[in-house]
């Protein structure tokens, strides 16, 4: 049944962020990279999707979100003003936050084209549900990731080790 898929899809992709934004306080590039990259496809999609010009019109702004934040990475520079600065992280926030959840309910009705007539409203906020609770949990974990994760695990993963991590009990203690 792709209700499950869908659950577990959408929550495989949006625990990193999440995690992420827990334990530096930050998103990283590649994860709104990635979600650029799928909103531009998801953006080609809906344009060329036989249905009516109104509702595309809404999908296809908020599919941009991701578009403009690159956009104003290359025309904000370092030397402009912090408020500058701020609108350019806002709007990374926002393609974030917005970009992620949206995409993938676009590449779900692109996927599976009648889920979203056969599903129930009861079944799309329990996906949307299980997906949010699972970021939020996500966030957490990272926020205390001092209390189950090394700086060791960091590194091996090829991340950088956060401040607050764990060093490893060494043999000699």
């Amino acid at each position: 049944m792709p209700i499950g898929v869908v659950m577990v899809g959408m929550a495989v992709i949006a625990w990193w962020p999440a995690f992420t934004l827990g334990v530096y306080g930050e998103i990283f590039f590649d994860d709104i990279l990635a979600v650029w990259a799928a909103s531009t496809a998801a953006f080609v999609f809906v344009l060329v999707e036989r249905k009516p010009v109104g509702g595309k019109l809404v999908r296809a702004f908020l599919l941009l979100l991701p578009s403009v934040w690159l956009l104003l990475t290359f025309v904000v520079s370092d030397n402009e003003t912090d408020l500058l600065v701020a609108i350019v992280d806002v709007v990374a926030i926002l393609a974030v936050l917005i970009g992620i959840p949206f995409t993938l309910w676009v590449l779900v009705r692109v996927a599976f084209p009648d889920f979203a007539h056969e599903t129930s409203r009861g079944t799309k906020w329990l996906i949307a549900g299980v997906v949010l609770g699972i970021a939020v949990i996500s966030f957490v974990l990272g926020l205390n990731q001092e209390h189950f994760l090394t700086c060791w695990d960091f590194q091996l993963s090829g991340n950088y080790p956060p401040a607050g991590c764990t060093h490893p009990p060494t043999p000699d203690s």
